[in-house]
């Protein structure tokens, strides 16, 4: 194993053209560069420099052992940036980006745990939609982002790093007044002769719906397009019709709304936690993951147990 000390002082050398020249880049005298030198050239066991009027020379021994050093010289440097993140944990900043019905449910919880456990990092959250959470991701503006997709089209894995977090199961909306208010669970082949509200733009809970109803026999006959869970919800209280939503949309709930279980008659959506696969990741990033990670496990549990 080779001092790398000394194989610093050969590349600077090397690169610098003379030893004078290396000393003063070093800041040695180039005396100690001269003895370095010889010392390095007594453990490598062959000449590593040849020496001329104005200069120096690598031999071919001085180009390939250069060449060594150069990457173990980069590798330390990556090292010692890695730990000033981890520093950096005691101070600094993070961007996260989020959708809004994480953000009104799962996501506070993290948050609160993470600024119990690293008080100094200033979070800034970005709530958007799932194009332009991508979008942020790639373009750096954010490090992690948490995203969703559904089993017939996954978000692509080798475009981003994923964790998969918790499933987030499909429920039924209804009105409290409702027939089907009482019932525990409920199948979509119960409601091919209801009237439905949904999320108005193409929202991903209408092709939920178009792909549940059509596995159960029947096409949904719509009543209302709502701008938002909220609008759902009242226009369903109201008896305009009944709707499909992930359960975290709908944990803030409607007091004229029931919640029922449909089962494995629709599918969840899976949450995620993304990151660039080719980003290099702060300290606080991978500290956040992982609180990420035990958030969402004591968080499934929780809302687990309390599924009818």
């Amino acid at each position: 194993m080779y001092d790398v000390k000394r194989l610093q002082v050969l590349a600077a050398v090397v690169e610098n053209g003379s030893v004078t020249r290396a000393a003063a880049a070093l800041s040695y005298t180039p005396s100690a560069v001269s003895q370095q030198i010889l010392r390095l050239e007594r453990e490598v066991g062959q000449p590593l420099l040849e020496r001329h009027p104005r200069g120096v020379q690598p031999t071919e021994a001085g180009h390939v052992l250069v060449g060594h050093a150069r990457k173990v010289l980069r590798q330390l440097a990556a090292a010692e940036s890695d730990l000033a993140e981890i520093a950096g944990l005691r101070r600094g900043r993070l961007d996260l980006g989020t959708f809004p019905t994480m953000g009104a449910s799962f996501l506070p919880l993290a948050v609160r745990q993470f600024r119990s456990d690293y008080p100094a990092i200033e979070l800034t959250i970005h709530s958007d939609r799932e194009d332009g959470l991508v979008q942020k991701l790639e373009e750096g503006r954010i490090g992690l982002s948490l995203l969703w997709d559904y089993e017939w089209e996954r978000m692509d894995a080798e475009r981003l790093s994923l964790t998969a977090l918790f499933s987030d199961p499909t429920v039924l909306l209804v009105a409290t007044d409702h027939p089907l208010a009482q019932r525990r669970r409920v199948a979509m082949t119960d409601l091919a002769e209801e009237q439905w509200v949904i999320r108005a733009g193409g929202h991903p809970v209408v092709e939920v719906l178009e792909r549940s109803a059509l596995a159960a026999g029947f096409t949904p006959r719509i009543s209302f397009q709502a701008n938002d869970y909220q609008e759902a919800q009242a226009m369903v209280s109201v008896g305009l019709g009944i709707a499909l939503a992930p359960r975290t949309a709908v944990l803030n709930k409607h007091p004229g709304v029931e919640v029922v279980s449909l089962g494995s008659s629709a599918p969840p959506r899976r949450i995620l936690v993304a990151h660039r696969p080719d980003r290099v990741r702060t300290a606080a990033e991978i500290a956040f993951a992982e609180v990420l990670v035990e958030t969402a496990r004591d968080y499934e549990a929780e809302v687990s147990g309390g599924r009818s």
